[in-house]
């Protein structure tokens, strides 16, 4: 089987990215240009592999947790006995868009104290927004034929929810948690400000000692997961609605 030009450009990509996690030495000769007096090249206070991985748990945590209260906020609207709360669950996933990451980090410390939790905090409300309407989007707008055949199959009203209209919402759903995890993954760089593990702490040693290089590698990794996480959402998503026949990027604009 032959691989498409973009693929095989994607793995290149991604073979990079895990020799610089774990041989970043090899790469100093590219960002030494970028050093000053000496400075170190590779971010020589902390394992980059271990901070890479400690940076896509809290937003594969944070983003999960999203999902589930953002995706059940959207089947509680879109069933009779819930759509009256329609806007009071607007008003609560719009939080995260209303306050700055910052300020939720500065007002969850003093709640929670220092480390991975105000950082957890402020993701999974930035990432309510996206899920919770792409599911709206996905729930409200589905072929009214499918509906009214599960219906005339006898189906309860839970029964068409998990065999017909998530299935078919899920295009749309992935495309909300697929700009969510993006979102949350350049979003939890500023989580090293109140001492959470992650790549964070790369570009704010980088911006404290006046060393590009270090600065460069944070962002370049973060970076480079972005796309890679993209790409592999959007391919599944695709994937998803090849089979349900459903068109995502429309629906969910």
């Amino acid at each position: 089987m032959k691989l498409g030009a973009p693929l095989l450009i994607r793995i290149v990509v991604f073979l990079l990215l895990v020799l610089f996690l774990t041989r970043p030495e090899l790469f100093a000769p590219l960002l030494e240009p970028l050093t000053q007096n000496g400075a170190p090249a590779i971010y020589n206070q902390g394992d980059l592999l271990a901070l890479t991985l400690s940076h896509l748990r809290t937003v594969a945590v944070a983003t999960g947790a999203a999902a589930v209260v953002a995706v059940g906020f959207a089947i509680l609207v879109t069933r009779p006995i819930g759509a009256e709360f329609l806007p009071l669950s607007r008003s609560i996933v719009n939080i995260g868009q209303t306050f700055p990451p910052v300020a939720v980090l500065a007002l969850a410390v003093p709640a929670v104290g220092f480390g991975e939790k105000p950082t957890l905090i402020a993701l999974f409300l930035y990432g309510l927004l996206p899920i919770f309407e792409n599911t709206l989007t996905g729930l409200t707008r589905l072929p009214p034929a499918v509906v009214d055949a599960a219906n005339g199959m006898g189906m309860t009203e839970t029964q068409r929810l998990f065999r017909v209209e998530l299935p078919l919402a899920f295009p749309v759903i992935l495309e909300g948690v697929r700009l969510s995890t993006v979102i949350a993954l350049a979003t939890a760089t500023i989580g090293s400000t109140v001492a959470a593990k992650g790549l964070g702490e790369v570009i704010i040693a980088g911006l404290l000692s006046n060393n590009l290089a270090f600065v460069v590698q944070g962002g370049v990794i973060v970076g480079v997961l972005a796309v890679l996480l993209s790409d592999a959402f959007s391919a599944l998503g695709d994937a998803a609605a090849r089979r349900t026949g459903r068109v995502v990027r429309a629906e969910a604009a």
